[in-house]
Formats: structure tokens, C-alpha cells, sequence
């Protein structure tokens, strides 16, 4: 119902515009006709006062509706010229927007002024008589205020912009628009968020440094780790032609934990954040598939019962140390690269 809603609502703008566009053209085309002492408005067909009235005040809706759509067009030209002027940087981008935000809310209460004169209301008078400030208070625009003084040194400041991804109260999204009196967020799934700027407390931007994808795969307490190991080492430059959106890595982290029934291995991998859920899944992919070709088991959930058997003494193992070299190398570049900065 709310995606019907949503397709049919451009088709209804479409149809008004250009029903304002023909009242337009025809009041220019026909203003002897609708206007001054030759218009066919000043009669009255009907002989009853407020159906006649209605008649004879259709000059003044012409002009309303003329008013309206001459104001809408403006807007849409001086945006776009803002638009195309300001486009290239995020930082541009961002002013444009909050611009653009300004000029539609300032030509719409020109707008409501403009159509209340055409209909004979003083707004001066009215203005004037109410007081600046009195008018601004006594529409509750002090919430405004505070918004628009908190976008103004969102732009300024240039913390985030539009394009950025960012998280804001918990809720993770690309910034689509920063505007005069609020922020518009799309999320992965295509919901919107809008938060009133004053209401940003606080932000975490994702956007400006690569973002750090871990993943973690385990493997049987059975397996030889110096094996697996020496598996990994010959296959990472493999991994990584596999996932261009990798722009640094991936590393080996190491052992992470020893499970109830599983070693866990650590990978972590440097990109940009539009990228992070690609390269998570990839990640995946591509270690599944190399410990499927070198028989390297990964435990499922399962309930092992071992009975200890009697010995007399305990018994040392031989343990395969060939991998060392490959371990602490891996740490020593991904050194400053951790789980706990994420």
C-alpha cells in the first residue's frame, strides 16, 4: 500500500504542474479576457451572492496559482545552477544541499506571503503588527533556530558531509542530504532516517579512514596448525587478488581463541567502508573454499563425550614450529591493526 502510495505521488505533482503551467499560460494569453473592466469575472451568472462571489474572486485565484507555479520554477532553476556550481568535493556537496534547503524554505514563506497579499490580506500590516521575533517565537521556532545553527556547523566544520557514512544513535547510514533543519540518512536496506540537526549528539564517521573487516574461521583441535598455517601463508596474495575491494591485507592475525571444540583463527583486512560487507562475505568465501582444497575441517556444533584413558605417566608431543616465522611476520605488518578498534 505505502509503495503504491509512493509511485502514484509523483504522477499527482506531475499532473498539478501542469495544470499550473496551462492556468498560467492561459492567463497571459487571455489577460484582456480574465483582467480589468473587460473580464468575463465581473458578472454574476448566477444571481446568488456567494456562488457569484466565488466567481468573481477566480482573477485572484489565477493570480495564487500563477504566483505558485512561477515561484516553484524559480526554485527549481536556482537550485540547480547551486547544484551544478557546487558539485564535486563531499564538502561542496554538503553546502549545496544546506543551500538549497535555505531557498526552499525561504521562497515558500515568500510564497505564503505573496498569495495572502494577492487575497487582499495586509501582511505588512501583519508583519509589522506581530513583530519580527514575536512571530518567530510565537510559532515555536525556536527548535528551528537551534537546527539550523547546528547544520550551519555541520557544513562548516566539515566533520561529515553528504556521501559519508556514519552512525548516529545506533543507526548506520549514508548521508543523503544535510539540510537546513534536519539530516537525511538511507541505511543498506533502503530505510530512511531523519534526525533534526540540533538532535545529533554525537557521530561516528566511517568514511574518513578505511574501515577493518574481521573474520574469524575455525578449524578442529585436531588439525596441525603449522599446517594450516603454511596453507594460509601460501595462499594470501591468492586471497586478496580475489577481493580488489581489499585495500590493504588480508593479515593473519593469529589464534583468537580456543573454543569449546574449535581453534579460531583471526583475518583482518583494511577498505573502504562501501565495501565492508563485500569484503566480509568474500572473506568467508574464499577461506571456505581454500580449506575445502587442502582438507582442512571446520568444526560444526556437536557434543563430544572423551572417556580419559589410564596412564601410567603423560606423554610429550612433538610440536612443528615452521610457521613461526610466518606468524610474526604477519604481526609485525599488521601491527596496530586490532579487533578491539573496530
Amino acid at each position: 500500500m505505502q509503495e503504491n502510495e509512493s509511485r502514484g505521488f509523483p504522477v499527482v505533482k506531475a499532473v498539478v504542474l501542469v495544470l499550473m503551467l496551462v492556468v498560467t499560460l492561459v492567463s497571459w494569453f487571455l489577460a484582456d479576457r480574465i483582467y480589468g473592466e473587460g473580464s468575463v469575472f465581473n458578472a454574476a451568472p448566477t444571481g446568488v451572492d456567494s456562488i457569484d462571489s466565488v466567481y468573481q474572486a477566480m482573477p485572484d485565484v489565477i493570480d495564487c496559482i500563477r504566483l505558485l507555479f512561477l515561484m516553484y520554477v524559480f526554485t527549481k532553476v536556482v537550485q540547480f545552477i547551486v547544484t551544478k556550481t557546487m558539485s564535486g568535493s563531499k564538502r561542496n556537496m554538503t553546502a549545496a544541499k544546506m543551500i538549497n534547503s535555505f531557498i526552499k524554505y525561504v521562497v515558500a514563506i515568500l510564497a505564503v506571503l505573496s498569495v495572502l497579499s494577492v487575497l487582499g490580506v495586509d501582511t505588512a500590516t501583519l508583519v509589522a503588527s506581530a513583530g519580527i521575533v514575536t512571530l518567530v517565537v510565537g510559532l515555536g521556532a525556536q527548535s528551528l533556530i537551534a537546527d539550523v545553527v547546528a547544520g550551519l556547523f555541520t557544513v562548516f566544520e566539515g566533520e561529515y558531509g553528504v556521501g559519508d557514512i556514519v552512525v548516529i544513535e545506533g543507526w548506520r547510514g549514508e548521508i543523503e542530504e544535510i539540510g537546513i533543519r534536519s539530516t537525511r540518512l538511507v541505511d543498506a536496506g533502503g530505510n530512511v532516517k531523519i534526525i533534526n540537526n540540533s538532535e545529533i549528539v554525537s557521530v561516528v564517521n566511517q568514511t574518513q579512514n578505511y574501515s577493518v573487516v574481521t573474520t574469524i574461521i575455525s578449524i578442529e583441535y585436531s588439525e596441525s596448525l603449522t599446517r594450516v598455517e603454511g596453507v594460509i601463508e601460501d595462499n594470501l596474495e591468492r586471497i586478496k587478488a580475489a577481493i580488489p575491494e581489499i585495500v590493504n591485507g588480508p593479515f593473519y592475525k593469529g589464534v583468537t581463541a580456543l573454543g569449546p571444540s574449535s581453534v579460531d583463527l583471526m583475518f583482518m583486512s583494511d577498505c573502504d567502508e562501501n565495501d565492508y560487507f563485500v569484503v566480509q562475505r568474500a572473506m568467508n568465501r574464499e577461506l571456505k573454499l581454500l580449506f575445502d582444497e587442502n582438507g582442512i575441517n571446520i568444526p560444526y556444533q556437536q557434543v563430544v563425550v572423551h572417556q580419559a584413558a589410564e596412564q601410567s605417566g603423560t606423554q610429550a608431543q612433538v610440536v612443528d614450529r615452521s610457521s613461526d616465522g610466518f606468524v610474526a611476520e604477519q604481526s609485525r605488518i599488521s601491527k596496530g591493526m586490532e579487533a578491539n578498534q573496530i
